[in-house]
Formats: structure tokens, C-alpha cells, sequence
């Protein structure tokens, strides 16, 4: 992959809905360039990039990065008003499907999270992230497996927030089997599992392979909660896997999500599991 183009941003998928944001920016940069008196070959050598780079910028067709306009601000003294939109284009990098999950986590103050395949998105690492989306079939292009990567990690920031969520996650024991990147990437990923499943608003249990009942044989199980008293839900094998928000539909996957969490192992020993997985590799 071209380092440069990937520094520069994203390509804008087309007919996505934040397209028309990009080529509102793409028309300020250009107009704050022509105001300070650059043409766009001499600002792409100031800015490290090609002309071509720059031109599919003002023309919104390439998504430019947070950093990026925070450079261009200073170089075309543009007083903030390419600074404005850092947060907008650090969103509109990602996939409309990945922004409207981020948003909505965002929202959420509880979520029930079962994943029964793969370690769940908010606990990933870069690395297992990227181990994941390399081996997707048909097989993702780089850029789509970087922009895959950043997306995800993107979404981590629910940790950050203040006042912090309540998040349940339960994983089936093969996910902490299975070295998706390597080993390294496995161990690696494991010792954040252990970090996470200290934090006070995590609860983190584990399903172990031998339980003779289990309430998830239908795969993955998310249920997002909001300060208003509303939900969305969404399970593999339930509602043709669509999400729901009716309080009945939800009623159905709290109780699945309930049984599940008290077939698996408790936090305490889930912990304790991780550690024995670790000290495997």
C-alpha cells in the first residue's frame, strides 16, 4: 500500500451520505489555499503530499485526515476554520455502517455483549483487529483492512468517557484458543483481555467449551441501553438478525444474554481462566 495515500486519508465510498460534508470541506481547503496565495503543486510540497493528493481532496472524492487539516490551518492561516471540521472528517473515515455503530455506543450507558467467534470489537487489539480482517474471504484489499483496523480502534474510546458505561461481555473460551495474527498477537490480546476485566465498569466471563447447557447455540448477542429508557438489540440467530427496539423483542434477548452470563464462568474465575490460557502460550 501507498504510505503517502494512506497518510493523505480515505477515498469517499460513493453515495455515502457524509460525501456531500466531505466536498464542502474539500471546497474550503481549496479556498483557503487560492486566499493565501498557493497554488495546490507548491501547498502539497508544503504539506508532503502530491498535487494529485491535494486536487482529489478539493474535489471531496478523498477523505482528508484529522491531522492533515489541523497542518493545512497553520500553513494557509486559515484561523480555525479548517480545524473546525477535524472531528467530522475523523468520523467520515470510517464506513456508514462502523459510524452509525459508534454513535450508538457512544449513547449507550449499558451494554450486553456476547460473541461467540471472535473476540468482541470493543476488546480487540490493533493487532488481533488486523489479523481478523486479513484473513476475510473474498480477502479485503490493504487499504480496506487498514481502514478496517483504525475504525475499530476508534470505537474504544466508549472506555474513555466519563461517566463511564456499564459493559457485560461474555466469550466463548475458543475465541481465547484460536491465534488469529499469531501467537504473539494471541498473547498480547490476552493480557488486555486481563487489563479490560479490571477496569470497575467491566464485567468480563467467559463460556467454557464444556458446559453441557448453552443459551447462545445462536450466536452473537448485543443489547445497547440509553438514559431515556430506550434499547436496540441484535442477535445472529433471532428477528432474521435485523436490530429491534421493541421492549418484547428486547425482553427475548435480555433473557437469552441472562442465561448465558449464568452458564459461564464468574468474572473471578473467568480472570483466573485468561491467566491459565496465557500461561499456555
Amino acid at each position: 500500500m501507498n504510505e503517502a495515500v494512506d497518510e493523505a486519508g480515505w477515498d469517499v465510498e460513493p453515495g455515502d451520505e457524509i460525501e456531500p460534508l466531505v466536498q464542502a470541506v474539500g471546497k474550503l481547503i481549496k479556498v483557503c489555499r487560492e486566499a493565501a496565495g498557493m497554488r495546490a503543486a507548491e501547498f502539497g510540497d508544503v504539506m508532503g503530499y502530491g498535487e494529485d493528493m491535494i486536487r482529489k481532496m478539493e474535489r471531496g472524492t478523498r477523505i482528508p485526515r484529522p491531522e492533515f487539516l489541523d497542518r493545512a490551518d497553520q500553513v494557509l492561516n486559515a484561523q480555525g476554520h479548517l480545524r473546525a471540521f477535524m472531528k467530522d472528517m475523523e468520523r467520515a473515515r470510517y464506513p456508514k455502517k462502523v459510524r452509525d455503530l459508534a454513535q450508538l455506543e457512544e449513547r449507550a450507558v449499558e451494554m450486553l455483549l456476547y460473541s461467540s467467534h471472535y473476540i468482541h470489537g470493543l476488546l480487540q487489539t490493533p493487532e488481533y483487529a488486523r489479523g481478523l480482517f486479513e484473513m476475510r474471504q473474498p480477502a479485503y484489499s490493504p487499504h480496506e483492512v487498514e481502514r478496517g483496523v483504525a475504525a475499530r480502534a476508534a470505537r474504544k474510546s466508549v472506555f474513555e468517557r466519563d461517566p463511564a458505561p456499564t459493559l457485560s461481555f461474555v466469550q466463548e473460551q475458543v475465541t481465547l484458543d484460536r491465534p488469529l495474527g499469531g501467537k504473539m498477537v494471541l498473547r498480547r490480546q490476552l493480557e488486555h483481555l486481563l487489563e479490560v476485566g479490571q477496569l470497575r465498569n467491566v464485567t468480563l466471563q467467559i463460556m467454557p467449551t464444556d458446559r453441557e447447557e448453552h443459551a447462545g447455540m445462536q450466536g452473537l448477542i448485543e443489547v445497547l441501553k440509553f438514559t431515556d429508557g430506550t434499547a436496540i438489540g441484535r442477535s445472529e440467530g433471532a428477528f432474521n438478525g435485523r436490530p429491534v427496539s421493541s421492549p418484547r423483542d428486547l425482553r427475548i434477548l435480555e433473557l437469552r444474554y441472562g442465561m448465558i452470563r449464568a452458564q459461564a464462568l464468574t468474572p473471578r474465575e473467568s480472570l483466573a481462566f485468561i491467566e491459565r490460557q496465557l500461561g499456555k502460550l
